[in-house]
């Protein structure tokens, strides 16, 4: 028995949700949990983010390995799910996932005016808050007042609800608790694409900081990639706009944000 590609997306990542919590607690790390269940950290990695295609002799490797059984986890992924969907419904809002240059902000914009509805940039929203541009922010006050700033943003969005399509910065993953609202109260979407479009879609704005006076300034952003992607895997669907293109790419945020509004039409029904 596996679970296949028509399980709820909302079921598999709360699967997800469920080994990630399983095997902090049991003070496992990635490499340690494949270890001790013969399971390769890859394969591990798309299970915590609700991609991987788990049969149940392997979700019962993991139990085992994290001192827990299969029907546990399953009975957590069920009621999550169940909680997930249901905390969703009437917010209509869809985040954007991605370092700069992926195309937050083109592709938002295009799916949002599609769709005639908000695009909101989370950053200018920062920026208008604070008074002063992010840049500014970040020379006087420090990294730890944009992230209270962006937190009490975000709070000011679900507060607000949806429908809204919203880009937010490249880092919101690197806070723990910022980011887990993020997905427990949005729809996520990771633009995902190649650190060549990345660097070229950046330049092309104008902006060639990213790579003034350093040599591996290429090198670090594959790197960066490398360190988040686990992070940005996290998100319900992801768009390759290096595959696709901005077009389409833009088509398939659009798609999905439109069972979005459905749904949260459909819980105000």
């Amino acid at each position: 028995m596996q679970y296949s590609a028509c399980v709820p997306e909302s079921l598999l990542s709360a699967l997800g949700r469920a080994v990630r919590v399983a095997r902090t607690e049991s003070g496992l790390t990635l490499k340690q949990l494949a270890s001790a269940s013969s399971l390769s950290e890859r394969f591990l990695s798309d299970l915590e983010a609700g991609k991987a295609n788990v049969s149940v002799l392997r979700l019962a490797e993991v139990a085992r390995a994290t001192g827990t059984t299969t029907s546990a986890l399953l009975g957590i992924a069920e009621r999550g799910s169940e909680e997930r969907e249901e905390t969703k419904e009437g917010r209509g809002l869809v985040a954007l996932l991605g370092l700069r240059g992926a195309g937050k902000s083109t592709i938002g914009a295009r799916a949002a005016a599609s769709l005639e509805i908000p695009f909101v940039e989370l950053d200018e929203r920062i920026a208008s808050r604070a008074g002063m541009s992010i840049g500014e922010m970040l020379d006087l006050h420090g990294a730890s007042y944009y992230r209270r700033l962006e937190r009490d943003e975000l709070e000011r969005l679900f507060a607000e609800g949806g429908p809204a399509v919203v880009a937010t910065a490249g880092n919101i993953v690197g806070d723990h608790t910022t980011f887990e609202r993020l997905l427990a109260n949005t729809t996520t979407i990771w633009l995902r694409a190649s650190a060549e479009d990345h660097y070229g879609r950046v330049v092309a704005q104008g902006d060639t900081r990213p790579m003034a006076n350093r040599k591996n300034a290429m090198q670090e952003l594959r790197g960066l990639l490398r360190a988040r992607r686990p992070l940005y895997e996290r998100a319900e669907h992801t768009v390759d706009t290096t595959r696709l293109g901005l077009e389409r790419a833009t088509v398939r945020v659009v798609t999905i944000a439109s069972q979005v509004i459905r749904n949260q039409r459909r819980g105000h029904i």
